[in-house]
């Protein structure tokens, strides 16, 4: 028999696995003889009281044996030279997990990127950070693995409904993830930790007969009528599939191009943009936890925060307890800025993105642009950013109190972002719709967290690429585009995600009707 329960435990216990099984037992007013197993399925922190606790599910077992949990990649199956193919274009997690359900499902995934495997990535990485040379098919948000890959790792979606998210963190954990990420209400897994995961999904899709193509710019489509039957590459060369799944990522602006160049509708879409502020981490932790020295045993706080100014939400978004403002541009002469974390979260400062809704009407100024507008409002602030500094990756900043009085900052706080930051009057350099709401959202957010508002806080420019400005449109039964038979669009750069939980999930479903497309 299988008995659930909670319990509230105290931080300096949550290691103390025999106490918390002697709490469960008792709680559950069980027999310690007839306990056969016992589990922790869920937790979470709770800090709405003075004193921070751990809140556990626990399943407790008696006089049975749980079930043992089957693995996912015996799910697989190894695909042969004649079979069936599908092109998937994009190797993030949108990209990567339709792959495996596409062999799951006894389909060839064969995967196009543009950019380096992950490892490789890191060379270009380190030209961003310290040299300020942007590659543009490799940084990022480009290459193996996507965006996610360097961003931290963070696992938490509110869109259940969308899939098995289950089923995603269990194929993670069999491809290295630490297994807590089954268990935690917000898992992440690490910027350091992921490239390993990454990896090894790679490993796999090739072990069991999909084949994956890096340095691989999708440059044309293959099209007869209104059937997309393949993809051609920056080298001339021919992918042919019973479909195409474009998985491409939110920043993939060419690929936006050349679907507008072959006429294939595209719709423009409401997106975000602002900054990333970046605190002590310590003054997170005393207004979340009301400690000013964290007990050893909670982790980085984080804090998540919304209200509405003129009719557009601004919000926190990304938020990166114990971690690091990293440079995301994929192009020359534009700054982007992004934030990540280590699987320990042990950096002594916090980053959000803070960010102001953008809708359609907003981008009246840019209209000449068409489906484009909100793509070349993107540009137009990543560029200006750029221009106001010396030709480097160094970021625009402000401290928080000098942004919300319109004062140029002196001197700027310390910070995690390695290219360096300069002075400047971000206030004026992001459009004033955009900046006057985050100054009143500051004055709000600091209402509803103690100290928030602070001159040890930096203001950094800017977050433009929370999500993409452009919708690939899809039919909602057969995830299949509305004008082109076998065109699949996916995850976060077709605007039907946010983030790797729910990409992964899109992917998932995406591969699934792949199947149908191709059995009908």
């Amino acid at each position: 028999m299988k008995k659930q329960t909670e319990l509230a435990i105290l931080p300096q216990n949550i290691h103390n696995i025999k106490l918390i099984r002697e709490k469960a037992i008792q709680k559950l007013r069980l027999s310690p003889n007839e306990v056969t197993d016992f589990r922790i399925t869920r937790r979470s922190i709770d800090a709405r009281a003075r004193q921070p606790l751990y809140r556990l599910r626990v399943e407790v077992y008696s006089k049975e044996t749980p079930p043992a949990e089957p693995r996912q990649l015996d799910t697989l199956q190894h695909v042969l030279g004649n079979t069936k193919s599908v092109i998937v274009v994009g190797a993030g997690p949108a990209g990567y997990f339709a792959a495996l359900e596409l062999l799951e499902l006894g389909l060839k995934p064969v995967v196009l990127d543009r950019g380096k495997p992950v490892r490789e990535r890191r060379k270009d990485l380190r030209a961003i950070q310290q040299f300020g040379e942007v590659n543009p098919h490799s940084n990022y948000c480009f290459g193996e693995g996507g965006a996610g890959t360097y961003s931290d790792g963070k696992l938490y979606t509110r869109s259940l409904k969308r899939g098995n998210y289950l089923k995603v963190l269990r194929l993670l954990v069999e491809h290295g993830s630490n297994p807590e990420i089954l268990i935690d209400a917000h898992p992440h897994i690490g910027s350091n930790k992921l490239p390993a995961v990454v990896s090894n999904i790679r490993e796999t899709i090739l072990a069991y007969g999909g084949e994956i193509h890096f340095d691989t710019l999708v440059t044309d489509f293959l099209l007869e009528k209104d059937h997309l039957k393949g993809v051609i590459d920056s080298k001339g060369n021919t992918y042919k599939g019973e479909g195409v799944i474009l998985a491409t990522g939110h920043s993939a602006r060419d690929v936006f191009k050349l679907l507008a160049d072959k006429e294939i509708k595209i719709e423009a879409k409401p997106f975000a943009l602002g900054v990333r502020i970046e605190h002590p981490q310590s003054i997170v932790d005393l207004a979340q936890y009301r400690q000013k020295e964290r007990e050893e045993n909670l982790p980085a706080s984080s804090y998540k925060l919304v209200c509405q100014v003129r009719d557009r939400g601004v919000f926190s978004f990304c938020m990166c307890p114990g971690g690091l403002v990293v440079p995301a541009a994929t192009a020359p002469g534009e700054i982007v800025v992004n934030g990540m974390s280590l699987s320990k979260r042990n950096s002594k400062f916090a980053n959000s993105g803070t960010v102001v809704a953008v809708e359609l009407e907003d981008l009246a100024a840019y209209q000449s642009h068409g489906v484009f507008a909100g793509l070349a409002y993107q540009q137009a602030v990543e560029q200006t950013m750029f221009n106001a500094g010396d030709g480097s990756q160094k970021a625009p900043a402000q401290r928080l109190t000098d942004f919300v009085k319109g004062e140029l900052s002196s001197s700027l706080a310390e910070t995690s972002y390695i290219p360096g930051l300069f002075p400047a009057r971000l206030d004026t350099l992001l459009p004033k719709s955009i900046s006057s709401r985050l100054k009143v959202a500051v004055r709000e957010f600091d209402k509803k967290m103690n100290g928030y508002l602070t001159p040890e806080a930096n203001v950094i420019g800017v977050e433009s690429r929370t999500s993409s400005p452009i919708r690939i449109p899809r039919d909602r039964t057969t995830y299949m585009h509305e004008q082109v038979k076998g065109l699949f669009p996916c995850g976060e750069g077709a605007g039907y995600a946010g983030g790797i939980l729910s990409a992964a999930m899109d992917g998932q479903n995406v591969a699934k009707a792949v199947k149908i497309f191709i059995e009908s």
